[in-house]
């Protein structure tokens, strides 16, 4: 039986102080599973802080450090890592180690005894372990409720910042996406149960929340802004069409992503 190769994407937001031990700390925990992988670090604006000149300098023979010059969004960082990305399996992880990595192996374990589509990471699985605010947990369960009310999703936690894929999966929904920050998950999980690929499980996490909360006036901005992406992917989807195969002309491909992955055409560095 061929082994499986293994992609994990972590997006980079400034993270100078941690991004260091946050890679050698997933290359450690790669290191234990039973598949060749790489890891795909992408620092979401290089003039943001140091986090490029750090990661550069990481003797990690696994690890792929790309970067572009502006901010664009946690969504867009990741879409970007997984065009440059060669695995068969393909995972993200957000920096900052509130998750633990070792969630990695419990997701490909039950991608494979399902033979799913994707799993997601979930607060909400009975086995996870998780330690976050009420304020938090509020947010959670209203985006189960909008995610579930509009798009019949049936997983209960969409947000959480680790997930992976299967190849065929992305080859078939990246190119459609057009969100670039935080409804990123949220859009590429409607998409993918709208074309079909309808193996979508959840599964448990460790997470520690750090506590580092935003100002109230930031979390409001960060819910209007996720709750004004979450309606254009319904319009998009259910109005428009916009992702169905017949508006493929319509599709918005980003010159700087340039999504390689539609035609399997991965770039190998």
């Amino acid at each position: 039986m061929n082994k499986h190769f293994l992609s994990v994407i972590v997006p980079v937001y400034r993270q100078e102080k941690t991004i260091k031990n946050d890679l050698e700390r997933i290359d450690q925990t790669l290191q234990q599973i039973r598949y060749p992988y790489e890891i795909i670090a992408i620092i979401d604006g290089q003039k943001i802080d140091k986090s490029f000149q750090i990661c550069k300098k990481l003797k990690l023979k696994n690890l792929k450090v790309y970067t572009y010059q502006q901010n664009h969004g946690k969504g867009y960082a990741i879409r970007y890592g997984m065009t440059k990305s060669r695995g068969d399996y393909i995972a993200f992880l957000d920096a900052g180690m509130e998750i633990d990595p070792n969630g990695i192996s419990m997701l490909i374990e039950h991608l494979e005894w399902y033979q799913a589509d994707i799993i997601v990471g979930s607060k909400q699985h009975p086995a996870s372990q998780v330690n976050y605010p009420l304020q938090r947990k509020i947010i959670s369960f209203l985006a189960y409720l909008i995610s579930k009310t509009l798009f019949n999703l049936k997983i209960k936690d969409t947000q959480a910042g680790i997930k992976i894929f299967k190849k065929q999966v992305l080859k078939k929904v990246l190119p459609r996406l057009l969100v670039k920050n935080f409804a990123f998950d949220l859009e590429i999980l409607a998409v993918a149960q709208k074309l079909g690929f309808n193996k979508i499980y959840e599964a448990p996490i460790k997470l520690n929340y750090s506590f580092q909360s935003l100002t109230h006036a930031q979390g409001l901005k960060v819910i209007y802004k996720t709750l004004v992406d979450t309606l254009a992917i319904f319009y998009r989807l259910y109005i428009l069409h916009y992702y169905d195969d017949s508006k493929k002309r319509k599709w918005k491909f980003d010159k700087d992503l340039n999504f390689r992955i539609n035609t399997g055409d991965y770039e190998k560095k």
